[in-house]
């Protein structure tokens, strides 16, 4: 009896020592470029007048007196909003439209810099004129200055990369307002490696952006 009990015992493990192992070989990760929210809701559009990207660069150290400062505009985008809460949303900004706002007063200078950081040193924008950032994830946060976490795919110059801002959301009677914590990110992760003369001082890497939108009811 008590070798057949035995003989039963050893292919019940088998059994379940495969199952262990294959759960084990389900790759893990937190980078995953899947669209997990949806657009079930009430659409809103993207006010691109009232909607932009600032953006900052930085030489050698990262402070005031040696950046580059300016801002974006959108193209387009949307919003869905459900049982009053942001559902999800994408926005596509026009990279022609970047420009540099400490050189305003500066004509010639402002052109010079403009026509380089859309050349094919920085962002090559004749063959990618558009960035964009569709959110995957939504996320309310009690605590701290923001109320919300934004997952999401970040492209730029054709490159995805997933990015998370902190933001304050507000949700108003035909109106959506999203305004993102500064981020920085690697201006190198999306292909943007330009390096100037070492005499003219070293670009960092960091790129800081801070998002602002504004979104309208459709209707």
């Amino acid at each position: 009896m008590r070798k057949k009990l035995f003989s039963l015992t050893i292919p019940a493990l088998l059994v379940v020592a495969v199952m262990t192992s294959c759960k084990k070989e389900k790759p893990l990760t937190n980078e995953s470029s899947e669209v997990v929210t949806t657009k079930e809701g009430n659409q809103y559009t993207l006010d691109t007048l009232n909607s932009k990207v600032e953006w900052k660069g930085y030489k050698i150290f990262k402070s005031e007196n040696t950046s580059h400062f300016g801002d974006i505009k959108f193209e387009s985008g949307d919003v869905t909003i459900k049982d009053g809460k942001l559902e999800s949303g994408k926005f596509v900004a026009d990279m022609n439209s970047l420009t540099s706002m400490d050189l305003k007063d500066d004509a010639e200078k402002l052109d010079k810099l403009n026509n380089h950081l859309k050349s094919g040193d920085f962002f090559e924008v004749e063959k990618f004129p558009t960035a964009s950032y569709e959110i995957t994830k939504v996320t309310s946060v009690s605590e701290g200055d923001y109320n919300t976490l934004l997952d999401g795919n970040l492209t730029i110059k054709g490159i995805t990369k997933p990015v998370q801002f902190k933001a304050n959301v507000s949700v108003k009677e035909g109106e959506v307002g999203i305004a993102t914590e500064p981020k920085d990110i690697k201006r190198e992760d999306f292909g943007v490696k330009f390096q100037a003369p070492a005499q003219n001082g070293v670009i960092k890497d960091e790129v800081t952006l801070q998002v602002n939108i504004k979104a309208l009811e459709k209707k």
